[in-house]
């Protein structure tokens, strides 16, 4: 032990400095051990990068990262208080605002009910009373919503659409969408229906009854998520169809304090675009609850279809939707028949997932966190009691009727259907 000699000049000079140099303030303590001073400098975590000579740095785990790029301007406008589209558009005119989509989005708004007796204000008014403009100037989500040619003033506003076959390197054609978010919200939509996606044909006695392959709902709802939440200095919007399933791709990860798990319960509404997002809720696009997520598998659950797939992936959101060609697996040589090993219906991948969990007696709270469900009710009556009346799953240890000590275990059928078709 060597002690410090000059720690009375050090208990002035730590604190300022670490202050001046990293804008943090460090709790510097004067410690003796064995006849030697000693300094414990103690600094508390904190929530946001720190500043060091120009830079920013975070902590993830044990590393220290720099923030850099899409990051680093979104931290330093909410450092600053503002957000990337609240931002005025310095360069854009009222002129560069397109009328027709502004009348489509009173249309909308006046049949939700929530931006109603503004249909004879001037565009003037009209734009300021939507907080899209400030002493006469154009906010950034002014031309992101209501744009003539927003791709004047930002790049990649562009929706990409391909139809694939087996595999991302098959593709058979592919379609772009450019322009302004209202535009895009309808034609997107249309040209899904028209030329992507497949619509099954039936018959009610004479009459012709067409069925999308989605629920034209979570269509709606994951797009929206895609265009409203999305980080409009990053990459294109992407969505990619395949024969089993539909994936939307948009730019922009989620908040540091939301996870996967979380954005399936119910949460606070935290966009990235708040600005964006207020017109949208008042034209009756979107809510303003969270709730997203929770319309998007409630939607497919009614369609009979498997559970969506919500992931983070290359920096940013990544949400699979699937039909029931296949089931939910990706792989459809791994899909179940409806014809082998006694199963009525295909499996979703969580419920294959949970017949592997089950080799061994397995309880509900352990089984839940394969699919990251929290609702033991639905949990029970969408995944497991399936299971059972299929024959494939077996409760051991029954206990109560709801019980959360109650176990379940793999059958023989089961085990044979993991056998011959649930191999991963």
């Amino acid at each position: 032990m060597v002690g410090v000699p000059d720690y009375k000049k050090l208990m002035e000079d730590l604190p300022n400095k670490i202050h001046d140099l990293l804008g943090v303030m460090a709790e510097v303590k004067l410690e003796k051990k064995k006849g030697l001073h000693f300094i414990a400098i103690i600094v508390p975590s904190y929530s946001v990068p720190i500043s060091f000579r120009g830079r920013y740095y975070y902590r993830s785990g044990s590393v220290k990262k720099e923030l850099i790029g899409n990051s680093l301007n979104e931290f330093l406008l909410k450092k600053s208080g503002k957000t990337w589209d609240d931002v005025l558009e310095l360069g854009a005119k009222i002129s560069d605002i397109d009328r027709k989509s502004v009348d489509q989005f009173l249309k909308s708004a006046k049949k939700a009910g929530r931006f109603p007796g503004n249909e004879k204000l001037s565009l003037k008014e009209l734009l300021d009373k939507l907080r899209l403009l400030d002493k006469g100037k154009l906010r950034r989500a002014a031309i992101i919503l209501f744009g003539k040619d927003p791709g004047k003033f930002y790049q990649s506003l562009t929706v990409r659409m391909g139809r694939f076959g087996e595999s991302e390197s098959d593709l058979k054609f592919q379609e772009s969408v450019e322009g302004n978010l209202i535009y895009c919200l309808e034609e997107v939509l249309d040209q899904l229906n028209r030329k992507f996606l497949i619509r099954p044909i039936s018959f009610e006695g004479i009459q012709r009854v067409e069925k999308g392959e989605y629920p034209i709902a979570a269509l709606r709802e994951v797009l929206l998520n895609a265009v409203v939440h999305r980080n409009y200095t990053g990459a294109h919007t992407q969505i990619k169809i395949f024969d089993d399933r539909i994936c939307f791709w948009n730019d922009g990860a989620l908040p540091e304090d939301l996870t996967i798990e979380l954005l399936k319960q119910r949460h606070s509404s935290k966009p990235r675009n708040p600005v964006i997002a207020d017109v949208c809720f008042k034209g009756g696009y979107i809510d303003a609850w969270g709730r997203g997520i929770e319309k998007i598998i409630d939607a497919c659950q009614e369609a009979k279809l498997p559970e969506p797939k919500f992931e983070e992936n290359s920096g940013g959101m990544l949400v699979t939707l699937f039909n029931n060609k296949y089931g939910s697996k990706i792989q459809p040589e791994s899909a179940p028949s409806r014809h082998q090993v006694g199963t009525k219906s295909a499996l979703s991948q969580h419920q294959v997932e949970i017949l592997y969990k089950s080799v061994n007696d397995s309880g509900i709270a352990e089984l839940m966190k394969v699919t990251g469900r929290t609702d033991r009710t639905k949990f029970r009556n969408q995944v497991l009691n399936p299971l059972i009346k299929e024959g494939l799953l077996e409760m051991t240890f029954p206990d109560k009727p709801h019980s959360s000590k109650q176990k379940y275990r793999l059958t023989k059928m089961g085990a044979e259907y993991l056998k011959t078709k649930g191999k991963k």
